[in-house]
């Protein structure tokens, strides 16, 4: 279901329409106006003519970067887990294979 999702920067506001949950959309908004504003803050002593499409691509960019870095800690965490399964995995095989016995008895409590 759409969703109207307002946005303010710069002092304009800003209205889309979202695919997504409000709430989510919402999250995405106020995550945009954090990065913004810190890349204001950042530049604010540097220059008074830094342009409003220069702030959106710094903040753009540092979102970018960030979420490259969740992506390649999230596929390393992935690699881990599946080589982690792998062996236990392998470690439950050689136990079954040494002692197949042991490994069909059941206890009941």
């Amino acid at each position: 279901m759409q969703q109207l999702v307002t946005i303010e920067l710069f002092g304009q506001t800003f209205t889309f329409t979202s695919e997504s949950e409000a709430i989510g959309a919402k999250d995405v908004v106020d995550f945009l106006v954090r990065e913004v504003t810190k890349v204001e803050k950042q530049l604010k002593n540097q220059s008074a003519h830094i342009s409003k499409l220069v702030i959106l691509l710094l903040a753009a960019l540092n979102i970018v970067n960030e979420h490259m870095e969740l992506k390649k800690n999230h596929s390393i965490l992935l690699e881990n887990i599946s080589s982690r399964s792998e062996d236990l995995l392998q470690l439950l095989d050689n136990r079954v294979k040494s002692n197949p016995s042991k490994m069909m008895q059941v206890e009941i409590s």
